[in-house]
């Protein structure tokens, strides 16, 4: 059994019991991610994690919400992706832990992207749509399908990379169609931001009643850590496993796992479908968006502010 690494691909190239045991970690022998894994950040993690997600899942039960479910479904794979890092910080050697971290906590922010289109569909209904760019159905087609195109990227490549590490092969190619995907992923959200702060900006002079301003704030908040994590990860995932970032834990603890875990209890705190439960909410949620080509006397009818009179 050999017991060195080496290569650079993000991938140990000791065989044998190393990779598939538990065994504690080797002064001089580097595991996967080129340092150990601290336990404490994984404990930590999971408990947030797995607080916020048995949250959205009552939630998703009570409110039936796609924004829960898109939560819900976040969170559970943020956990399961610190369940994998807190089994590497025991057995840094480990491949299925690694593997298991690498390709959740890559996708997981997706779910919240999703969430943070849906919020904005539907203020978009309960504002007016003549404040948006485009309709409501429109954002959701776009941007979701945009996601979606990015996790099939995403997961094609760690696929690649994943089938290249078990022949110790280089990873490179699986990784740059990671970048890609994520990358992607990115592009897709700074389009929605600018959608989303010209909705804002038109629609200012709306009364906003408080429950309303809490739900944008957290959407807000939640938007600038999911897009602060994807820029991260795309340098990151750019300077190869090799790399300065990847190979230092307390940047992917601060730029990755922080900002998901801000994100997640943003949503929890200030929860849309909480905060958001009027009519106009439930007619959005049993129309399917179908209310995004209604006329304006309709969307008049649906908007429950009031502009504040100039004088």
């Amino acid at each position: 059994m050999s017991n060195n690494r080496t290569s650079s691909d993000g991938t140990s190239h000791a065989t044998g019991e190393l990779l598939l045991g538990c065994h504690a970690f080797i002064p001089g022998l580097e595991p996967a991610y080129g340092y150990e894994p601290t336990l404490a950040a994984g404990i930590v993690y999971c408990i947030l994690f797995g607080i916020t997600f048995i949250l959205h899942l009552v939630r998703s039960f009570q409110y039936k919400r796609w924004t829960s479910y898109c939560l819900f479904i976040g969170s559970i794979v943020e956990f399961i992706g610190w369940g994998g890092r807190t089994w590497s910080s025991k057995c840094p050697y480990n491949k299925t832990a690694f593997l298991i971290q690498i390709s959740t906590l890559v996708i997981a922010p997706i779910f919240f992207a999703a969430a943070i289109y849906l919020v904005l569909a539907r203020l978009i209904v309960r504002r007016g749509h003549q404040y948006s760019l485009l309709k409501p159905r429109t954002y959701l087609w776009i941007f979701c399908t945009a996601d979606f195109l990015s996790l099939l990227i995403q997961a094609a490549g760690g696929g690649i990379a994943s089938a290249a590490s078990n022949q110790n092969k280089s990873a490179k190619p699986g990784t740059n169609i990671i970048v890609t995907g994520i990358m992607v992923q990115l592009v897709s959200m700074t389009i929605f931001s600018v959608c989303f702060f010209v909705f804002l900006f038109r629609s200012r002079k709306l009364h906003t009643p408080k429950n309303e301003q809490l739900v944008i704030a957290s959407t807000l908040l939640a938007l600038v850590v999911v897009y602060i994590r994807s820029f991260y990860r795309t340098i990151e995932l750019f300077q190869g496993w090799s790399g300065y970032l990847i190979t230092h834990e307390r940047y992917f603890i601060v730029l990755d796992a922080a900002m998901m875990v801000i994100a997640a209890i943003a949503f929890a705190v200030l929860d849309p479908a909480t905060l958001l439960k009027d009519n106009d909410g439930e007619a959005f949620e049993k129309r399917g968006l179908e209310s995004s080509g209604g006329s304006n006397s309709e969307i008049e009818e649906q908007r429950v502010q009031v502009p504040i009179q100039e004088k």
